[in-house]
């Protein structure tokens, strides 16, 4: 099957390359993310692979569309970046990978926590400057205090059992928990319970209408003084006008911050060289008890490997007309 991968970067096009196993598929690889104006680089091609920071509205579909698409596959769990009802009205399957590997998004927030709470970040850099004093850095322990996981899924479950095994108390919240999920000792408890008790809340819930905004000010003023706030899920869960105005209290101890409301055209890129635009990104970079890094959680070998082998699997889905409906997202989906 031809197709087309849009915003490519090199780790992606060279584990494609490596689960395209016979070269089955024709692979295009453009580094440009999928826009109106390069719709139409699809051109002679029957499926498109998406990847987030990609723009799957409308108008773009159509002209995939028109330029003989014949379906989706997209490089991530999320599918927020893809208008579900233009493609099902155009008739445009859409694939995603459902999970990869849970481990590499919940160990790097749980990295994130560690390095925040152990001023890791800035003990490194004091020390490059033989500066081996350590006023400021102390921390606290995390064995036996109260942790809060919003969203129990694959994800949320993996950080949750990392937690329990700090020796954390662990809350949890979510609408439809598994049978997985109710077996671990997790306390399940309303929204403002766990907002209330947790000395750390993580993030691990997908971006829905439901969710958007999830962490406003309400929640933030919950949250106990020197408590830490973690986000690997998606940047639209929490209200960053409202984490900013909490922030300046200095009544956090720390925020995490892995995804951002308005990451694309940001995150995965270089612009080193370049004045950032977003105020608010630097506004939220400006506070020393903030760590963000560029939307790296799924960024490790064992999860770059399943995305690659599972968007090859969903290839031979379309070219078969016989996917896995399990991979396969509708309209329905966003309204969950």
């Amino acid at each position: 099957m031809r197709c087309v991968v849009f915003g490519t970067r090199s780790f992606d096009e060279s584990s494609l390359r490596e689960a395209n196993t016979s070269a089955r598929h024709e692979l295009t690889f453009i580094q440009e993310n999928l826009s109106e104006r390069t719709a139409g680089l699809s051109a002679g091609h029957e499926a498109a692979c998406l990847v987030v920071g990609d723009s799957g509205s409308a108008p773009v579909l159509e002209t995939l569309k028109a330029q003989g698409i014949r379906g989706l596959v997209l490089r991530s769990a999320g599918f927020n970046h893809v208008d579900l009802e233009a493609a099902a009205r155009l008739g445009l399957p859409v694939l995603r990978v459902p999970a990869y590997s849970p481990y590499s998004v919940a160990e790097h927030a749980v990295a994130l926590l560690l390095t925040l709470n152990r001023r890791v970040h800035r003990a490194y850099n004091r020390v490059r400057e033989f500066n081996f004093a350590i006023e400021g850095l102390m921390g606290q322990d995390l064995h036996g205090q109260t942790v809060g996981v919003v969203g129990l899924g694959h994800i949320g479950l993996a950080f949750a059992r990392i937690m329990l095994g700090f020796g954390c108390r662990v809350l949890g919240y979510d609408p439809a928990p598994s049978d997985e999920a109710r077996a671990l000792p997790i306390t399940f408890v309303d929204k403002e319970t766990l907002f209330r008790e947790s000395f750390v809340v993580s993030l691990h819930c997908p971006l829905l209408p439901s969710t958007h905004h999830f962490v406003g000010q309400a929640e933030l003023d919950l949250m106990p003084a020197g408590s830490f706030l973690i986000n690997t899920s998606r940047g639209a869960v929490i209200d960053h006008r409202a984490l900013i105005k909490c922030l300046k209290t200095g009544r956090l101890g720390g925020v995490g911050l892995d995804v951002y409301e308005e990451e694309e055209g940001v995150f995965f890129r270089d612009l080193s060289d370049k004045v950032l635009s977003d105020d608010q990104l630097v506004r939220l970079m400006s506070f020393p008890q903030v760590l963000i890094t560029g939307h790296q959680g799924f960024f490790t070998r064992q999860a770059v490997t399943a995305i690659a082998e599972t968007t090859i699997r969903n290839l031979d889905g379309l070219a078969s007309a016989q996917w896995d409906p399990a991979n396969e997202v509708h309209p329905a989906a966003h309204l969950a």
